[in-house]
């Protein structure tokens, strides 16, 4: 058993800032797993690949949010049926909205990995920390962060910009905000609405309607420390989904709400627990971003609760 894989993407914002940091991480592992560096999908199938013959019990990488999600759905790709390693999480992006949800310290992915080092090499003494949760699978994706209509445009603005960071995202936010008050582009371009129809197994339904926002999450963080999904850790297993049908000048109201993680009011937004999700586009495409990256499905789109992950707080 090699025990620990430790997966960089070479790609990851912080991983090209400093190029010498996947070196550092290497070393650190030394004889206590094997390294694997992954920038592009077939890297990643041969990595996981990697992984499952080695039979590793702690899979750690070395990314961002985008990096996790892509990372679980290559390993749930590979694995199939078989149980997924254990995760651990080293904040290699800019924003780590899913690491600050899950609640993974504030560390360097230097402190991080040597955390996860001590913890896993004292299991045998101490018992490990396991946070267990879910992604979900949207599609033929897995993720944990699902958002169409102001959400995505919300990640396409930040997007715009090459070099990105809490300060610019709290920058578009604010400029989304002052654009509101007078209907000018950025609103326009950020709150560009979905239209369509949420329809769940039971037979229930998110109307069709235009929508400022359809989203689900399993986790409650959405960024900057915004809670509009405060339900999903209360359901294991499922996720929380809103149909948030109310203006911008509604929504940015509602904002303090939202950052305490308490209800939109149903005045505002549709609200939901489900396990299972079809979204129904009006005009046959689902633009969304799933995780901070962007992406567009054609037709009816499937939201599912996907495989439990068993989170490893260093």
């Amino acid at each position: 058993m090699a025990g620990i894989g430790l997966l960089l993407n070479p790609r990851a914002k912080r991983n090209q800032k400093d190029p010498a940091l996947r070196d550092r991480l290497s070393r650190q592992i030394q004889d206590h797993g094997v390294v694997r560096h992954a920038g592009d999908l077939d890297a990643l199938r041969r990595a996981a690949e990697d992984f499952k013959a080695l039979d590793i019990d702690l899979l750690v990488v070395g990314g961002g949010d985008g990096t996790n999600h892509v990372t679980i759905g290559g390993m749930v790709e590979v694995y199939g049926d078989a149980p997924l390693p254990m995760l651990g999480l080293l904040r290699g992006g800019t924003m780590n909205t899913v690491a600050n949800s899950l609640r993974i310290p504030r560390r360097s992915p230097e402190r991080l990995l040597a955390r996860y080092l001590k913890v896993y090499l004292a299991r045998s003494q101490t018992p490990l920390s396991i946070k267990e949760t879910h992604v979900m699978r949207i599609g033929d994706r897995y993720g944990f962060i699902f958002g169409t209509g102001a959400i995505h445009g919300f990640i396409a603005e930040y997007s715009r910009r090459e070099i990105r960071s809490a300060a610019w995202a709290a920058q578009v936010l604010s400029r989304s905000v002052a654009s509101a008050a007078v209907g000018g582009e950025t609103i326009q371009r950020v709150g560009a609405r979905w239209m369509g129809r949420v329809r769940f197994a039971d037979g229930s339904a998110f109307p069709d309607r235009d929508y400022l926002a359809v989203g689900a999450s399993t986790c409650a963080e959405i960024g900057l420390g915004f809670k509009p999904f405060f339900q999903s850790a209360k359901h294991p297993g499922e996720f929380h989904m809103l149909g948030i049908h109310g203006s911008p000048a509604e929504f940015i109201q509602a904002l303090p709400r939202i950052w305490q993680g308490k209800a939109f009011g149903s005045e505002y937004a549709y609200d939901r627990v489900a396990n299972h999700a079809v979204l129904e586009p009006r005009h046959g495409t689902v633009a969304y971003t799933l995780d901070g990256d962007i992406y567009e499905h054609e037709g009816e789109l499937e939201v599912r609760t996907g495989p439990r992950l068993d989170l490893l707080v260093p």
